[in-house]
């Protein structure tokens, strides 16, 4: 089996490949720093691409905000959409009044379903 092996190639490890003729695109670093931890995270970008002004930072999941020179950029959260809850989504269509009145319903059947399987269940033990 040995003597059948390829020696001298690490298979998987290396590009067979050369890098005669590529032409790389042009990159810029640009950095974030950290809301939440105060870390700094540097990104490349390719130098023509729409920089994001926020980015997750790797460290705390906290969102990371463009450097600018000196300063950090702002992000509006104005636009973003509010998640909204089950409890949210019902409220849109029924009332407290509502909601309270539905509920005393299902309890009342629950118990005289409830009642009806005790008496069936005396009837049983007494015969």
């Amino acid at each position: 089996m040995a003597d059948r092996s390829l020696r001298g190639i690490r298979i998987g490890a290396q590009s067979l490949q050369s890098e005669e003729g590529v032409v790389f695109h042009e990159r810029a670093q640009h950095t974030y720093s950290c809301t939440s931890c105060g870390r700094d995270t540097t990104m490349t970008f390719a130098a023509d691409a729409e920089v994001p002004e926020a980015w997750e930072c790797r460290t705390c999941g906290a969102e990371a905000l463009l450097r600018i020179g000196d300063g950090t950029a702002t992000v509006d959260h104005s636009g973003d959409k509010v998640a909204r809850s089950h409890w949210d989504m019902l409220l849109e269509r029924r009332t407290i009044p509502e909601l309270e009145e539905l509920l005393e319903e299902r309890l009342a059947y629950l118990r005289a379903r409830r009642g009806a399987g005790d008496e069936a269940a005396l009837d049983k033990l007494s015969a």
